[in-house]
């Protein structure tokens, strides 16, 4: 019998790790060419879209059955938790980390686009 919340849920955590290995990656492409921080500040931007969208699968989809008014407020709170993760660590990572914005930036660009090649994929 096909699930279609289980399937919502294998989803969602495999975008969580596609956007957690691309945001990796991207960290490791700025630590051979560049240096320690900006290194660090794209993995503060990759992991950030990762962790917003972490909190938002566990907020959006939860076990059980739920009525279509829940659903749609859990998915509503889901993504403003996402946004407020997001941006809570652009802050920290800006104002008092002081990192630089491009790479913070870019892993922020490419974790994005990981989440949205990740939910056309076909995989």
């Amino acid at each position: 019998m096909f699930n279609s919340q289980s399937a919502n849920r294998r989803l969602a955590f495999r975008m969580v790790a596609v956007q957690f290995v691309v945001a990796m990656l991207v960290a490791l492409l700025f630590l051979a060419f560049n240096g320690v921080k900006e290194s660090l500040a794209a993995a503060i931007g990759g992991g950030a879209v990762a962790a917003g969208s972490l909190v938002l699968a566990w907020r959006s989809l939860p076990p059980g059955v739920a009525s279509a008014g829940l659903a749609l407020s859990r998915m509503v709170s889901g993504l403003l938790l996402k946004w407020f993760v997001v941006l809570g660590a652009v802050y920290v990572a800006m104002a008092k980390l002081a990192l630089p914005p491009i790479p913070l930036l870019v892993g922020l660009v490419i974790g994005l686009m990981a989440s949205v090649l990740t939910l056309n994929s076909k995989a």
